[in-house]
């Protein structure tokens, strides 16, 4: 009998995936999520964005999408504006 696909899902990830990569795959939606939060916040447009970063507009779309990982510099040059920054803390170790 099949199982519905998205059923599973937390199951299929601890299976083919590290904990360094669903680690690293958490920061990487936390830290989106932060910057959509952010822009959303301020009011900008995508395109607002763009034109006060320097960040194409397409860029920031398929960053917030997920579809890419951005460039350390590329996520700062959109942060800037944004008034936010990245900072280095220790791990939570729970």
């Amino acid at each position: 009998m099949n199982k519905a696909i998205g059923r599973d899902a937390l199951e299929f990830i601890d299976k083919f995936l590290t904990p360094e990569e669903i680690s690293e795959s958490d920061l990487r939606v936390a830290l989106i999520g932060e910057l959509i939060k952010a822009r959303q916040e301020k009011g900008f447009s995508q395109k607002k964005l763009e034109e006060i970063s320097g960040v194409k507009q397409p860029v920031i779309a398929r960053m917030e999408k997920g579809y890419t990982s951005p460039q350390l510099d590329t996520i700062l040059k959109v942060l800037a504006p944004l008034g936010k920054t990245l900072a280095v803390v220790p791990l939570e170790r729970g």
